[in-house]
């Protein structure tokens, strides 16, 4: 459970400000033309990639190539590899929708572009873009396929009462092995060495869609305080 919710945060860390930065630019900054089509077939077609071929490029290049090893950290980029498509298109997405004439008031009254974005457009687009990092968040914690060949299917001996990142047997150490919930059960499930293997696949399957649940109520919930907070909406 703490190494699929510290995959979860990792993953966001480096998603969010990634699937912002290109959805903005592709959406405000990019000139049409045939670069910003074949751009945005990309993403299009990354969107669709299975997770096995996600986790088999992971394990090629992050694990191998540069030599980062079955860690949480190779696990959050093969992650962000398999969400930043959705982060990118709901966020171009949501800035399309703003209003043209509340974009092109705010540049008449000489404000900037960026701030014209930031000020205006983000807030207006707020409920959209939240609705998909609830979505790309979600994805987090039932993957399993990626996971198998970048984060590892076991995890090293934990000492809870040690927090320096770098020890190698500190649970908040990104460059170590992790077992995710998700894999167990896969793993439960496909090894069968326990007598009651299925009974403990089953429990921890139990315990994994009240995660989401709980995460996804506790998401809208702070999207709902942030879009009150942005747009002063009651």
């Amino acid at each position: 459970m703490f190494n699929s919710l510290f995959l979860l945060v990792l993953t966001m860390i480096i998603t969010i400000p990634l699937g912002l930065g290109a959805g903005i630019y592709m959406s405000e900054y990019a000139k049409p033309g045939k670069i910003t089509d074949t751009i945005r077939l990309i993403v299009e077609v990354l969107s669709s990639f299975p997770s096995i071929v996600v986790g088999l490029f992971g394990l090629l290049v992050i694990v191998n190539t540069f030599g980062l090893g079955f860690s949480l950290f190779s696990g959050a980029l093969a992650l962000t590899v398999f969400n930043l498509p959705l982060m990118v298109r709901i966020t171009e997405q949501g800035l399309s929708g703003v209003p043209a004439a509340q974009k092109e008031a705010s540049l008449a009254l000489g404000i900037s572009k960026w701030k014209t974005i930031k000020s205006i457009m983000m807030p207006i687009s707020m409920p959209v873009i939240l609705t998909g990092t609830i979505l790309a968040a979600g994805r987090v914690f039932g993957e399993a396929a990626a996971l198998l060949f970048t984060a590892g299917m076991s995890s090293p001996r934990l000492d809870f009462t040690n927090w320096n990142p770098l020890s190698p047997t500190s649970p908040l150490n990104p460059f170590r092995p992790a077992e995710t919930l998700a894999v167990h059960i896969w793993k439960i499930n496909s090894e069968g060495l326990a007598p009651d293997a299925p009974q403990i696949a089953a429990g921890a399957s139990a315990v994994l869609i009240l995660t989401v649940l709980i995460f996804n109520l506790l998401a809208r919930w702070v999207g709902r305080l942030m879009l009150k907070k942005f747009t002063a909406a009651k």
